[in-house]
Order: C-alpha cells, then sequence, then structure tokens
C-alpha cells in the first residue's frame, strides 16, 4: 500500500519521501490542506501540493477546483474513519464546501445542536458539521470551535469567497502567500506551498540572525519572502474578485474555569483528547507536565479495562542528563506498557536532513531530531494520537527565564537578559560569525531582538501578563507547535495537547502569580500520581546531548565539517568562513555547549537553505552556488 502511494505522487512534485523512511500500513487518522482564491493553479501543481504533504493525509486525497479557486485535501482518518470525506459538502448547506486540518473536540455538542437547526450529516465525524456551522454563523463559525485546527471554507453562494481560520493557541499551521494583484495560495506546509510555481523562494537575509537570536523566525513570519503563516486565533478572508486578504484577530473564548480545581479540569481534557477511533498513546519525558497527563490518560485505560502505552525516547550508550530512569518510574506509577525508544547517535546525521526537510523552515532545538525520532516509533507500533503534556509551561511559567524575569529588580532591566536568554548563539560570538557586510546590513535594518525589547518594554505594566502573552503568541506557535504538528505528521500520527484547552488555560488565567510561577498549581494537582522523586526534581528540557554529539570522529560533526566548509559560506556572504571553520576546530579541540548549540544551528541553517534550494531554485546571490553532494532529507 505505502510504495504504490508514494509511487502515484512521486510524477508531480519530483520528490518524495526518504526512500529509507518505512512508511508501512496506514491506519486512520488528521490532515493537510491546501488551496487557492482569485490565483492560478494547475491540476498538476495543485498534485504537487498535495504530493509533498501527503505524509500527513495518507488516507485520502481529493481536490475540487472552479473558476479562480481550489481546495484539496489529504485525510489522517482518526475520526469515524468510513466517514468524512474531504472536502466536506453537506445537502442542508448548499454552495459551501469545507477542508480540516484537526480536530474539532466538540463535534458530538455542535452536531445535536445543528441537526436541531434541521441540518443532516451523513457521517459522525468531527468536520462534517463544518459547513452546517458556517451556514448557521458565517466567517464567525470559527468562534464555536473547540480543538485544534486550521479551516479552509470555500462560500459558492455568490462571489466565491476563502475563509481561513486557526484555533486559539496556533496548534495547526497554515502557510500564505498573497500575490499583488490580491490572490491568495496556501498550504499545510511550507515545502507544499512551494510547489505553487508564482509562490516565490527567495531566503530572507535577516532570518539568520533571527534564528540564532531566537532559535526560530517568532510570530507569523517566516525564512522566505511573501511567505506566512496564519496568525493563533485569527480568521482571514479573501474574495475571488481579487481585494485581497483581511485578517481579523478572533477574541479568544473565555470560558469559566471548571468547577473543582486543575486536576478535575485536566483530568475531563486528557478524557476528552482520548477518545478516538485509532489506538492513543502517551508521550512520558519523565518531567511533570508530561508525566501528569500519562498518569490521568492510563485512569482512564484502567477504568475501561485496557492499559494505557507510554513512549520514551533516549540514546544508545551512556549520555549527561539521560531521564528515561524518571520515565520508568512515571511508567511503573501508572501502570502503562512502556517503551523506550533507544536512538543510536550514528544516526544522527542520516536522520538530521529528514528532520529539517520536514520542518519546513529551519529551527535550532536540537529537540527537533528527537521529536522526529519519537514519533517515528510511535508510528511503527501501531499509535496513531499521541497525548503530551506541551503547553503547560507557558500557562503555568515553568521557564527558567520567566522565573528570572520576575525575580528582577522593578523597572526593565529583565528585559535584555530575558531576550539573551532565547538565543541559540550569544550576541558577543554571533558578530563575530557575522560578516562586516552582513552585521552593516542588519544595523541598517534594525536587528529582531531590538524590536522584542521594544515591544516588552511597551507591553504593560503586569511583567508575568506581558511574558506569559509573549511566550504563548509569539514562541509557542512558532517554535513548539510548529515542531510537533510537522514532526508528528511527517509520520501520519496527530498530537493532542490537553494543556491547550479552554478550560485548562481559564483556570491558569485565574491564578495568583505566585500560584502559576514555577508550576505550583501543577505540583500541587499531581500529588500522588506521581513518584516523589519526579515531583521533586528541576525542570530540564527534553532534548539532545548536542555538545557530546558534536566531537571528533562523530558522524555528525562530520556533517557539520562539510556543510560548513569554507566554499558554502563564502557562497552565502554572512558568515566569515576563517570564524566558522575557527569555531569547528575550538570545538574539535575543547568541547563546549556553547560552541556546539552554534556549530548545530549553523548546520541547521545551512540544510535547511540547500533543501530550500533544491525545491526551486533561488539563490540568494546572483553567481549560481555550486554545492558539494550531501545526504539531504528528500532526495530529488
Amino acid at each position: 500500500m505505502r510504495t504504490s502511494s508514494v509511487a502515484r505522487f512521486v510524477h508531480c512534485s519530483g520528490r518524495a519521501p526518504p526512500a529509507s523512511d518505512s512508511y508501512g500500513p496506514w491506519s486512520d487518522t488528521v490532515c493537510r490542506i491546501f488551496g487557492t482564491i482569485a490565483a492560478t493553479a494547475t491540476r498538476r501543481e495543485l498534485d504537487a501540493v498535495s504530493a509533498r504533504q501527503r505524509h500527513g493525509g495518507p488516507d485520502a486525497h481529493r481536490v475540487i477546483t472552479g473558476r479562480g479557486w481550489s481546495l484539496g485535501a489529504g485525510r489522517l482518518a482518526v475520526t469515524d474513519p468510513a466517514g468524512g470525506a474531504q472536502p466536506y459538502r453537506l445537502d442542508t448547506a448548499p454552495g459551501i464546501a469545507v477542508v480540516l486540518n484537526g480536530e474539532i473536540y466538540n463535534h458530538r455538542d455542535l452536531r445535536r445542536r445543528l441537526a436541531g437547526r434541521g441540518h443532516v450529516f451523513p457521517d459522525s465525524c468531527d468536520g462534517s458539521v463544518l459547513p452546517a456551522l458556517y451556514a448557521e454563523h458565517g466567517a464567525d463559525f470559527a468562534r464555536h470551535l473547540e480543538g485544534m485546527f486550521a479551516v479552509a471554507v470555500i462560500d459558492l453562494r455568490a462571489t466565491p469567497r476563502l475563509v481561513l481560520a486557526t484555533d486559539d493557541y496556533g496548534m495547526k499551521s497554515v502557510y500564505l502567500h498573497t500575490t499583488r494583484a490580491g490572490g491568495v495560495y496556501f498550504a499545510s506546509e511550507l515545502s507544499a506551498l512551494l510547489a505553487f510555481s508564482r509562490v516565490p523562494a527567495g531566503i530572507r537575509p535577516e532570518a539568520l540572525d533571527e534564528l540564532l537570536s531566537t532559535k526560530v523566525c517568532l510570530g507569523s513570519r517566516t525564512a522566505l519572502r511573501g511567505i506566512r503563516s496564519l496568525p493563533p486565533g485569527t480568521t482571514a478572508v479573501a474574495d475571488a474578485d481579487g481585494t485581497g486578504l483581511r485578517l481579523r484577530r478572533r477574541r479568544p473564548a473565555a470560558p469559566s474555569p471548571a468547577p473543582g480545581g486543575l486536576r478535575p479540569a485536566l483530568r475531563r481534557e486528557v478524557r476528552r483528547l482520548a477518545r478516538a477511533d485509532v489506538p492513543v498513546c502517551a508521550l512520558t519525558s519523565g518531567g511533570l507536565d508530561s508525566g501528569l497527563v500519562t498518569a490521568l490518560a492510563a485512569e482512564r485505560a484502567r477504568e475501561r479495562g485496557e492499559r494505557l502505552h507510554s513512549f520514551h525516547l533516549t540514546y544508545r550508550g551512556t549520555w549527561p542528563a539521560a531521564e528515561d530512569a524518571f520515565a520508568r518510574s512515571v511508567a511503573a506509577r501508572s501502570g502503562t506498557v512502556h517503551h523506550t525508544v533507544r536512538l543510536d547517535p550514528a544516526d544522527f546525521a542520516e536522520l538530521l536532513p529528514r528532520t529539517v526537510w520536514h520542518l519546513g523552515q529551519p529551527n535550532a532545538d536540537p529537540i527537533t531530531l528527537s521529536t522526529y525520532a519519537l514519533f517515528r516509533a510511535v508510528r511503527q507500533e501501531g499509535f496513531t494520537v499521541a497525548l503530551t503534556g506541551d503547553g503547560a509551561d507557558e500557562l503555568f511559567a515553568g521557564y527558567a527565564r520567566v522565573g528570572a524575569a520576575l525575580r528582577a529588580p522593578a523597572g526593565d532591566g529583565w528585559v535584555q537578559p530575558y531576550i539573551d536568554s532565547l538565543a541559540a548563539v550569544p550576541a558577543p560570538l554571533r558578530r563575530v560569525l557575522y560578516t562586516p557586510e552582513y552585521r552593516a546590513f542588519l544595523a541598517e535594518r534594525g536587528s529582531v531582538t531590538d524590536r522584542m525589547a521594544d515591544r516588552l518594554r511597551g507591553a504593560g505594566e503586569d511583567r508575568l501578563d506581558v511574558i506569559g502573552g509573549f511566550e504563548t503568541s509569539q514562541r509557542m506557535p512558532a517554535y513548539h507547535l510548529r515542531r510537533l504538528d510537522h514532526l508528528s505528521m511527517a509520520w501520519a500520527v496527530e498530537t493532542r495537547m490537553p494543556f491547550l484547552q479552554p478550560s485548562v488555560g481559564a483556570f491558569a488565567r485565574t491564578l495568583p502569580g505566585w500560584a502559576r510561577t514555577g508550576k505550583k498549581a501543577l505540583r500541587g494537582a499531581a500529588g500522588e500520581l506521581l513518584p516523589p522523586e519526579v515531583l521533586a526534581r528541576p525542570k530540564q528540557p527534553f532534548t539532545l546531548p548536542v555538545t557530546h554529539m558534536l566531537a571528533p570522529g562523530r558522524p555528525l560533526m562530520e556533517l557539520a565539517r562539510m556543510m560548513l566548509a569554507p566554499e558554502r559560506m563564502r557562497a552565502g556572504g554572512r558568515l566569515d568562513p576563517l570564524r566558522v571553520t575557527g569555531l569547528l576546530d575550538r570545538q574539535g579541540r575543547t568541547p563546549s555547549a556553547e560552541a556546539a548549540m552554534a556549530i548545530w544551528t549553523l548546520l541547521v541553517n545551512e540544510l535547511w537553505e540547500q533543501e530550500i534550494r533544491a525545491l526551486r531554485p533561488a539563490p540568494l546571490r546572483p553567481a549560481p552556488v555550486e554545492r558539494p553532494r550531501v545526504p539531504v532529507g528528500v532526495p530529488a
């Protein structure tokens, strides 16, 4: 089945999923969406777009088109696998077609309400309610949804109209390009969007500085010119007459906190999100957040006479800060069937290019490689839905940098240290690595850190609210949620995040600052559910021991030397070849965390730029760049 589905689409895009990745037989799960309004697209282009994000929608695909518009989806069937054909259309909502990437958790309540309005539904799929919901509420339909979603509607009842909507946290991405004539192209993945020939693929030169300064392009900007992502909690409307895209941020829903406190609220959300028509598991890092979700999901499984499966990723050999003992302790306390996935560091040089390709744009956190490998194991074991603890740090101020900023004296002296803590590469080292020309370019344009500082200083007096707003609206969607969405869907796995549900967020907003900071409320909610050693341990990111992986003779270091060779650095014009070589040599002599993180970030960026050039030749400079042959994520 895998071979035939991949082969059917290779001719469209010229690029297929990595040949050595074993995709296995598909079970049922979420989707990838794409389309156009007031813009030209050939059927071949639409097939190519579908092909490039086929890994996230393997069960079915369909495209519908009309004069000046198109709408398509590839389905990963989680709810009612036998039903739910996309695009969704209903006899009781004529002229409306909808595609959905995500899950609507309150679809049963919506179906009952809409049935009372006379709508008839052919199946119990969550997305089937969307045409009726749009027919009743128009562009305000998304205010009634609870879940993670990117939705696209084509309304043909008058002049064709495209309506796009994202959930309040931005758990599902949609990338956009708007033409000068007011047309719109969109897709769930950036590489898929580039299959439209009229979508540009020029790299923004300042994106390299943004990556080194904040580990990712924050907010809705991407690393490519003319391409952005739709912000969280946003509804966008465009008409076929070319009047352009109008964006409106929806006011977040403000449900009353569920009675009983945090644990009952989280228990209800875990139980709601654990409902699926396909196998569900939990990801267990060994920390507080994922441990609490695992314990509550295991509790539900026991009541149903089942045992929850939990997954933890570690590395072969002995490495510092390993967490597998804590994860096993959580699993033992919760009674799960525990899977310890042991990744061989010798495979990192092969896995990293694939990880970078699936991300769509660079993310400097080494956790990306671990995440990609973990979801591969989850899929290979037959699971389609995974519950995670993501979002807790943002809602309950769990990051050390947030605590440090809150403890700082009155005034705005906290701002610069907070910004510095976000960097992949410290500012002094960035300045050393950049060429004089690139430093001058950034000085003229203004740096991303200067813009962030101005924004944070002018955002308000309540420091916790200011930082929390930045973490949830700017950093979390771009840094965490895109990574989770893209790397889980690379393996056709849907991630569900109980912390990022309305009742939990509403509860967090009612807490006084002292109870939110450091996740004190979460520790109280965990109580006897987790082992004492897990409750007492300090926060530790689930990440890769990159300092020890980038050592002489290791495959990852050899890949770095190849990709960061002087001729490549000279061709880009932004990095000083001698300084980069010196950084590599220093790491070879005396490994350090700072040098390793800088090398990792530069390596990720160079791999990503190679993939972009392979997708669509668009050199940064007029002269062609000769590139050495290296393993890439998706061979041409």
